[in-house]
């Protein structure tokens, strides 16, 4: 538990499921204190790619348990982060109820039209995900900063190991999470005289809906079981396992703090030792 974060206001992008990383980091940071808002699509259906969102109502349960397991204030609120107007109406209502934010996460994100490679990717596929993964980053920080300036405050970008290792057939993704490395660093750089921090974690094999997807997805492709493609590549991290969600909400619950302090436009890595460079 990080004291400094009581009492604090973080927001969460893609928080509405609870088999997510985004519910595994408003957990954290409420665990420490913070009040939340939990914001995520709010609604079901084929738009979210290979991840699935949350819908209102498993928003609202979301920031029920938190006021009851933690005592802290949270709000839910359905947002799309491709929607300027929408991003709008999340901050207005952020700004009615807590007036300000102190710890903003960016961690919103979806792959659609995989697997292919470059050259057969479904082009609008391929400008949804980058939109989504990349441009969402700018969107909702560009919307939240007036609600963080005058403020020691902190912004974590959920980037991921595909930013920096090309992975095969879903190179959209990768592109974007590069792409949300780089803006990490130039927001670090322009926030830094504000007092704003900015960094992003890049998570490796984390066991969420979309690895599980993955998982399946390879069992069919090679014919084999999904156990066993878990244990393929469990043998490729050192650690010798997949990670967990809390996890990486535990990183970016320290990166909020001012534990981390001196840190600003670092991307790190969660990867259990699968990705050894930065």
């Amino acid at each position: 538990m990080y004291a400094d974060l009581n009492g604090k206001t973080a927001l969460v992008t893609g928080a509405g499921k609870r088999t997510g990383i985004g519910y595994a980091i408003v957990r954290a940071l409420a665990g420490s204190g913070a009040h939340v808002v939990v914001a995520d699509l709010g609604r079901s259906g084929d738009d979210a790619g290979q991840v699935k969102t949350g819908t209102q109502g498993e928003m609202d349960d979301i920031a029920r348990e938190m006021m009851d397991e933690f005592q802290v204030s949270a709000l839910a609120v359905g947002v799309d982060v491709t929607d300027n107007e929408a991003i709008g109406r999340m901050v207005e209502t952020v700004k009615t109820r807590f007036d300000h934010v102190d710890v903003l996460c960016n961690n919103a994100g979806a792959s659609f039209g995989v697997p292919n490679a470059v050259h057969t990717y479904d082009e609008t596929a391929w400008m949804k995900t980058i939109d989504v993964n990349l441009h969402s980053v700018f969107r909702v920080s560009r919307a939240v900063l007036p609600l963080m300036m005058g403020r020691k405050a902190s912004i974590i970008n959920t980037a991921s190991r595909a930013g920096k290792v090309p992975p095969l057939f879903n190179g959209a993704y990768a592109v974007a999470k590069a792409g949300v490395i780089m803006l990490t660093k130039v927001m670090a750089k322009e926030l830094a005289g504000a007092g704003i921090r900015v960094n992003a974690v890049c998570p490796g094999q984390i066991m969420t809906d979309l690895e599980r997807w993955r998982f399946e997805l390879e069992a069919r492709v090679f014919g084999s079981t999904v156990e066993e493609r878990e244990r393929e590549m469990c043998r490729t991290i050192p650690l010798g396992r997949i990670g967990t969600p809390e996890e990486v909400g535990q990183l970016v619950t320290f990166l909020a703090s001012d534990a981390s302090s001196y840190c600003t436009g670092q991307a790190i890595n969660v990867t259990g030792g699968q990705l050894m460079e930065f």
